[in-house]
């Protein structure tokens, strides 16, 4: 398996990438998570937008999904697509959220998407068997483990402090988990997790390795990695366009 970064910035485009997306494949199967807004222009430099097999979107804000739209616009536009309907997996909605995005009259998107909602549960996807958990964040948000190859890979998605994403973790070879929020005093819960709250995950779920993500333009980055290291050693930071073995 492997894990492409298209885009890392949390909660919106950073200067140096665009917000949360990212490619994992196996076995000429590629499958994208999350369409965070920016994200898309760098997609195409990744893959052709034709050989994407399925997306999954964890949650609906716009630094996840907002670039369902362009996705569209490609399908329907370049002269490019082969008419298929891509698989999208995401919470129930997610079809008037993207619609609406796209048009502000909501007509459908099922030329371009054939959506399944999701919640807690296990299915299989191409040669990925995939598993979700609900996170702790503010809206519906799934966390997500894809396991193929004898290799599991988790990603949180957003969240707060949560059970249920350590255990969804737990064993895991890697875990791309966020870490917008900067250690202080009063932080609002159920929404973000700190640096060294996600190398607390990852240790207590005892995962391979930690890869961060997520990190806002305005929060030092190498200060959330050294926090997660604090906890758990072998913790990285994503790096837009980088790409990881699983």
């Amino acid at each position: 398996m492997e894990l492409t970064v298209v885009g890392c910035a949390g909660s919106a485009p950073g200067p140096l990438s665009p917000a949360s997306c990212y490619l994992v494949r196996h076995d000429e199967f590629t499958l994208v998570l999350d369409l965070g807004n920016g994200s898309f222009g760098a997609l195409q430099s990744l893959v052709d937008p034709v050989d994407v097999d399925a997306v999954y979107l964890s949650h609906l804000h716009a630094d996840h999904c907002l670039d369902a739209a362009p996705f569209v616009v490609w399908h329907r536009y370049s002269g490019r697509s082969d008419g298929r309907s891509v698989p999208l997996y995401a919470p129930v909605g997610a079809d008037r959220r993207l619609a609406t995005a796209y048009d502000p009259d909501g007509g459908p998107i099922d030329d371009v998407f054939d959506i399944t909602p999701i919640g807690p549960g296990s299915w299989r996807l191409g040669p990925f068997e995939v598993t979700t958990a609900r996170t702790a964040h503010p809206v519906e948000c799934y966390a997500v483990r894809l396991t193929a190859g004898g290799r599991s890979l988790v990603y949180t998605g957003d969240t707060g402090p949560s059970a249920a994403v350590v255990e969804l973790a737990r064993g895991a070879d890697l875990l791309l988990a966020e870490a917008a929020y900067a250690e202080g005093p009063d932080l609002p819960p159920g929404l973000h997790l700190t640096g060294r709250q996600a190398g607390e995950h990852a240790a207590a779920a005892g995962v391979g390795r930690l890869l961060i993500t997520h990190v806002p333009s305005w929060v030092d980055a190498d200060a959330q990695l050294a926090a997660a290291r604090t906890v758990f050693p072998a913790s990285e930071l994503a790096r837009h366009a980088a790409v990881y073995p699983v």
